[in-house]
Order: structure tokens, then sequence, then C-alpha cells
């Protein structure tokens, strides 16, 4: 029904909006709750007008009312990206526990972290290490089809196999370029993936990731004329290919598969 799509597309946009006051204040160390929404120049207060997603950026003509800076395109971004992907959420899941679960605990945390890493190169573990725990308990008690201990095993191994390899990875670059690589946020966040969908679909995210980071980096480095050592963020290429693994992750190993038979 049509008006389940305009819920979904209400509800992202209003998860958006929180997903801007997680990127911008949460690297700053500041309350995601107090104080209300201002501008971050000049402490405007925003009126209620002043703080509809979307909309009052093009009303405002991406100005402060108050001090006249410009607003940061990141912020209608942020949200017209959430309000996508809860309706393809939607579309997807297509019954409300499975919809509600994956959209406010595992797609807007990785909107956040991919905008925090984005900006400051890191990803909080205030994040990830719950994110581990949820995933957990989602994959068993959700999406285990009443196999509760293998679930709990395959969620387990995901997160070892996720985070180990990434981690030696992290090690191996160290010692031999003699600078770190990868953070720990990043072997924080591919174990929380790999909690929320087992062993199997950890190395596929690893592989969409390492694939997308690559593309991705080489073009900015020549677009930008850097070298090689030119530092990139990893998180939103692992946050990307968890979304596409969500969406689309169980078709693309069907047909992998399919190409062995």
């Amino acid at each position: 029904m049509w008006i389940l799509y305009i819920f979904a597309g209400l509800l992202g946009s209003v998860l958006g909006s929180f997903a801007n006051v997680c990127i911008w204040r949460m690297p700053r160390g500041e309350s995601v709750a107090w104080p209300g929404s201002h501008c971050p120049s000049c402490g405007h207060k925003l009126a209620f007008w002043e703080n509809v997603p979307v909309l009052s950026y093009v009303f405002l003509l991406g100005r402060c009312r108050s001090c006249h800076n410009r607003i940061s395109l990141m912020y209608p971004l942020v949200e017209l990206i959430c309000i996508g992907l809860s309706l393809l959420a939607w579309w997807h899941f297509g019954e409300p526990l499975r919809y509600l679960i994956y959209l406010c605990l595992f797609i807007v945390p990785l909107v956040i972290v991919s905008g925090i890493d984005l900006a400051h190169m890191i990803i909080p573990d205030v994040i990830s290490l719950p994110g581990i725990a949820v995933g957990f308990l989602v994959h068993v008690f959700l999406d285990n089809r009443g196999h509760y201990m293998s679930a709990a095993i395959d969620s387990v191994t995901g997160i070892i196999i996720g985070g180990g390899s990434l981690y030696l990875v992290a090690i191996a670059y160290e010692k031999l370029k003699k600078q770190e690589g990868l953070g720990g946020g990043d072997i924080k966040l591919i174990a929380m993936l790999g909690a929320f969908f087992g062993w199997r679909a950890a190395i596929v995210i690893l592989l969409i990731s390492s694939f997308l980071g690559s593309l991705v980096g080489l073009g900015v480095i020549l677009a930008l004329r850097k070298d090689m050592k030119y530092a990139i963020p990893f998180g939103p290429f692992l946050a990307a290919a968890g979304l596409v693994y969500l969406f689309a992750g169980l078709p693309m190993i069907r047909w992998y598969l399919s190409l062995f038979r």
C-alpha cells in the first residue's frame, strides 16, 4: 500500500535528521539529545520549520536564517540517503518488525559511521561495539529459523573471521609499510557486520568493500593527483558492502555458486 511507503519515507527523513546530529556531535563528545538543534556557526536555535528534513534546506536556500552562513550540503544529502534506504528496506522486507529492526539498528548506524569516518577518519566504538551485540541477537533470534545454536556459532564465527581478517591485514601492512593502514574502527565495524550475517557474509562483504575501495580510491587519487599513500577512510566502503549484502547478498551468493554447477 502506498500509505506504508509514505510512512517509510517520513520515518527515514526523521532518522536522517537524527543521523546528522550524531555525525556532527559524536566526534566532538557532545550529547546527541541536548541542547536542541542549532546552527553550528552562530548557535541560533532552530525553529520547528527550520528543522524539517530536506525541505528546510530548500526554503532557507542553504543558509542559516540568523548568520547567513552556508549550511553544509551534507545535511540534506544524509536525509535523502536515509529516506531512500528506508523505502528500499520496506520494499525488501515488507513486514514491520524486520523493517524497523534493520532500519534503526543496522542501516542508520551505518550511515552515521560513514559520515563520521568521511569527516574525521574515525569510527566511534559507541556504535560498532554495541552493534556487535545487536548483530548477534538479530542473527540468532530473528534470522535463525529456529536453529539457535547453529546461528549463534555462525554469528560468532563471523565476528572472528571478519574482525580477525582485517586485524591480520592491518598488522601486515604496518610491518611492511611502517605506518598504520587500517584503524581499529574498521576492524570492529566488519566484526559487527559479521555478527549480523555470519562468516560467509563477512567474506563476501570484505571482497565487495575491497573492490569498491580500490576502485573509488584510485579514482580519488587520480582526480586529486595524490600518491598511493593518500589516506582514504575504509569505513564507508565496509558500510556500503554491508548494505549491498543486506539487500542482494543471498542472490549474489546463489548466482556465484551457480557458475560452478
